[in-house]
Order: C-alpha cells, then structure tokens, then sequence
C-alpha cells in the first residue's frame, strides 16, 4: 500500500521513538485507509467504517479523541487483537457469523461492550441463552467406564448416590419369559426416578459390571443399601435366570438415601434409623462390635424352585 493511501502517514507524521497522539478529522478521507494495531494484530480499514456506527471507534475516528500511534504509523489500540476482524465485519454488513463455543462468545462480548457496539452485544447474549437452554441439558447421567471412575465418583459426590448396574449379557442360562420386560421397568425407573430427583440424588448407570440387574444406594460417600433383581429358578428339569421388578423396595431405599442430604459428618442417629430394618433376631453378641458405618442392607429376591429334583423316598 503507498503511503498516499494511509491516514496516519498522511494526517500523523510520527516522529522518534515514542508513540504521538493526534486527532482525525475524516472530511474527504472517510474511504482511506487506516492502519491498525491492536494488541499486536495488524488490521486495514477505512474510516468509514470505523464511524459508521456510533460506537467509540467513531469517536477515536471523527476527532472527539486522540489517538496513540508508532513511529511508524501504526495507530495503537490497547486491546486483544483476537476478535477485532469480527468487530470490523460487523460494523461493514451490522451481521456476523458468531463463534461456535461459548467461551469465545463470551470472549467477543466483553470486546463488543468495551467499543460500545450495543448491536453486536444484543447478538452475543440472545445466543449465549440460546446455547444455555441448548447445550445445559436439565439432567446428566454418568456411565461408568471403570470401577476407578465409579469410586472417584461416589467419593467426590456431595449428594446421596443411586448407581443402577444392567448387563444382560453376564447370563450364562435362558431367561425366564418375562425377565426382558422387567429388566427394561428397572431401567425406566432408573430413568424416572433421575428426573425427579435431579439436583438432590447423582444417578449413575454401569453397564460393565458382573451382576445383571442390581440398584446400589450410597450416602456421604459409602453404600448404605443394595437391592439385586435376579435369581436363578428351575423350570422343565433346566435352570433359569429370572430378573424381578421390586418398584416398592427400589422407591423405599430411593427416599431412605435422601437423609444422607447432609455434610460429611459423623451421625450415628442417622446411621441407626436408616439401618432399622435389619432384624431384631440378627443381632448377636458378635454384633457389638460391629460399627454402623460398616452396615449395608442387601436386598435380594426371593429365590425358588418351581421343580422338585429330590429322589423317590426322600
């Protein structure tokens, strides 16, 4: 570009090494080029754009303020460079194509605010709530990948945990006929069950584990309770894999593992309401020392046998 072609040579000698301030009066010049420097990034524009919005650009640009230029001509503006191409496209056609992420959304915001841009401004925080209600979904389920990942989960969790593990494919025998349909009412539940009581209980999913069909609750970072849905029965001289539905049972430990919605500390009052269920019967004097932060309710089906393989005369 010839030097005929530049305001800031033409308008702004500078002269030596520290940068000079100087005032533009556009008149005749508005479709001149400028050059630019912002933040370290060079630009090339025209006046007119530069005042064709009233921004503060248009102000730097009209002569209401001085501006900072190099010994070279560069004029200086004191900011990151990055988003200043989108600022000019803006300002040539009022519309641009905003960034993908909303960081960088954010990033062109706060540079669109500190020019005074208020159309640009608008832009950016209509799509910053689109991208909120789009990207933020109301509830996430994690899936765990590895036993690791499960323990650094439930540790780190500051609410009750309900972990539902599902592997139809650990059954070494048939299935009774019904159990596809519970298998997928336990998994509806799970489901269910995560959108009520979203914000309050993280629901987990572990589809790698070794049981078929087993709900764990766990409150302040231990398992409190675990209720498993199979069992093995006989039918026709050959065994079985039947996958129950306790909806009740699952409900129950549901809202029991919300009392532990506390602080990580020690409450044995807590602990002894939630593990009543346990039968007077069991205790022993074993049971004395038996701390309660160690118990855990397992909750299994009732197994049965619906063929009688014993021998004649016994």
């Amino acid at each position: 570009m010839s030097g005929d072609t530049c305001l800031t040579t033409t308008l702004c000698p500078a002269v030596g090494p520290k940068p000079k301030t100087c005032s533009f009066k556009v008149g005749s010049l508005g479709n001149k080029y400028v050059r630019l420097n912002v933040g370290g990034s060079l630009y090339y524009t025209t006046v007119q754009v530069l005042t064709r919005h009233d921004t503060m650009l248009k102000a730097m640009f009209s002569g209401r303020m001085e501006v900072l230029t190099d010994k070279e001509g560069w004029i200086l503006i004191d900011r990151c460079g990055k988003h200043f191409g989108t600022i000019l496209n803006y300002l040539r056609d009022d519309t641009i194509a905003l960034p993908k992420h909303r960081q960088e959304i954010k990033e062109l915001m706060a540079e669109a605010k500190y020019y005074l841009i208020q159309g640009l401004v608008d832009m950016c925080q209509a799509a910053l709530q689109d991208k909120k209600d789009l990207y933020e979904p109301v509830c996430n389920i994690p899936i765990i990948t590895s036993p690791k990942e499960e323990e650094r989960l439930i540790e780190s969790s500051m609410k009750p945990v309900v972990k539902l593990l599902y592997n139809r494919s650990n059954n070494k025998y048939s299935y009774t006929s019904n159990s596809d349909d519970n298998l997928l009412k336990n998994i509806e539940l799970f489901d269910k069950l995560s959108l009520r009581f979203n914000g309050r209980v993280l629901f987990i999913k572990d589809v790698i584990g070794d049981e078929i069909c087993c709900w764990s609750f766990y409150g302040q970072g231990r398992k409190i309770a675990e209720v498993c849905c199979t069992s093995i029965v006989y039918a026709t001289e050959k065994k079985q894999t039947k996958v129950e539905f306790p909806e009740a049972r699952i409900y129950e430990e549901t809202l029991n593992v919300l009392l532990y919605e506390t602080p990580r500390v020690p409450d044995n009052s807590l602990l002894e309401a939630t593990s009543r269920s346990r039968s007077q019967a069991s205790h022993s004097e074993d049971d004395d020392g038996f701390e309660l932060r160690d118990r855990v309710r397992r909750i299994h089906v009732k197994r049965y046998s619906t063929y009688d393989d014993r021998q004649l005369g016994h």
